[in-house]
């Protein structure tokens, strides 16, 4: 029997289909792509925007037709805000919800079992027993990289968001069943992780432990020789934890902050736990304790969300001027804000229209592209280390410096999955 899979949304995502697929091959079932026919089709979505919802429908609707007799399985943030929805669409078998994802496996397997026994099958939306419920995962296929879930849920509940609907409350598993994944991600030979959660700084709320603690834990696997932080609130991003980091560990000088905003107005408008004055200074207390004569520079990315409610053109161009001004980023993930029903920010007035989004989300993307080129102009001719990948375009490997610089070389088997010392 054979079973394909497609994410949607983010890495947090990807770490759990990866776990899926384990799961399932450990009962036997073959893995193929989207495009081809499958017995079972597991869709794991996204409700962060109206368009990650639409492409969700979309790619269960080519899945039916493809195969009409399948199994469509749905879970992900959508299956847990619209289940009903979703169950009736045609050839959906079963939609998992965020309290079900550790039943994922067991139930589709015995649906399967019982179809291809004669038995038919039951189409339902299985109730949310247990929100709270934290699935560890990893993902895992890569020969150099896994993203590696250390947390759940979120309590911030910012006005533009429905995450803490659609995965629960901050949660985590403790500190030593995380780090026994990471020596499952070691043994298959993988050098890096990148932490991933909702809220990874949030670590520890249900355990009463500390993500320093975590941190620490983790530098200790053997055989792991790089991390990543995925995601940190510039709040819980502590002066302890940096100045850790940098004593001389495994963990790299790349961070991935969010804004949203740089708006003082609007991040007190949306409920984000912080200030401009206090991500600035935050920002640069990281580049103070991580930055050397001499040393490669350290490489932030930043989320901003373009057309919150009531971001006039002046309070976008404070957001612009920040981040070409004070934070001078090496990327900005631009998104375009997009109105979740049964969110504070759904009915706030002044709502931007699509196309002063459309126009502004431009405008940061060509501010991107020169910060980025600014930021590996000023790295060159500094030494760093690159982690060569087995991904082969036009006879060149590529790879990733700490410090997250995207380098190319002629294709070499040898050095697939290793670390090798570079000038910039």
């Amino acid at each position: 029997m054979k079973i394909a899979f497609t994410t949607l949304g983010c890495k947090l995502n990807y770490a759990e289909t990866s776990t899926y697929e384990r799961g399932f091959v450990s009962h036997g079932l073959d893995v193929v792509p989207w495009s081809q026919k499958a017995d079972v089709y597991l869709i794991n979505t996204c409700a962060v925007t109206e368009t990650a919802e639409k492409k969700s429908r979309n790619l269960i609707r080519r899945a039916h037709k493809l195969a009409p007799e399948a199994l469509i399985i749905v879970t992900g943030c959508y299956a847990e805000l619209k289940k009903d929805q979703l169950a009736a669409m045609d050839g959906v078998a079963r939609v998992f919800g965020g309290g079900e994802k550790s039943r994922v496996v067991s139930d589709t397997w015995d649906l399967l079992s019982m179809k291809t026994s004669g038995k038919g099958r039951a189409v339902q939306a299985v109730p949310s027993l247990d929100v709270e419920a934290t699935l560890p995962a990893y993902s895992s296929g890569e020969r150099t990289r896994s993203f590696l879930k250390v947390q759940d849920g979120c309590d911030n509940f910012c006005a533009y968001c429905t995450v803490p609907f659609a995965r629960g409350r901050s949660r985590n598993i403790p500190v030593c069943e995380v780090v026994a994944q990471a020596h499952a991600i070691a043994a298959q030979g993988i050098k890096e992780v990148v932490l991933t959660g909702v809220n990874t700084g949030d670590f520890g709320r249900t355990t009463h432990e500390s993500f320093l603690d975590l941190l620490k834990a983790l530098d200790a696997v053997e055989g792991i020789e790089r991390y990543r932080i995925s995601s940190i609130e510039p709040n819980l991003l502590t002066e302890e934890i940096v100045d850790w980091i940098a004593s001389g560990t495994k963990f790299q000088r790349h961070f991935h902050i969010p804004l949203q905003t740089g708006s003082d107005i609007l991040l007190k408008r949306v409920g984000r736990r912080y200030t401009t004055d206090l991500f600035s200074r935050r920002i640069d207390y990281v580049r103070s304790a991580l930055e050397r004569p001499g040393r490669s520079k350290v490489f932030f990315g930043i989320d901003v969300i373009v057309g919150l409610p009531g971001e006039t053109e002046e309070l976008f161009q404070e957001t612009y001027d920040f981040l070409q001004e004070r934070i001078r980023p090496a990327f900005i993930h631009v998104f375009p804000y997009s109105r979740r029903p049964g969110t504070r920010a759904a009915t706030m007035p002044g709502q931007v229209d699509e196309a002063a989004k459309k126009a502004r989300v431009a405008r940061l993307e060509a501010l991107c592209a020169g910060l980025h080129d600014a930021f590996v102009a000023g790295n060159r001719g500094l030494p760093e280390q690159v982690l060569w990948e087995s991904s082969v375009k036009d006879g060149l490997m590529g790879g990733y410096t700490g410090n997250y610089i995207r380098l190319e070389r002629p294709y070499d088997p040898a050095r697939v999955g290793t670390i090798e010392p570079v000038i910039l």
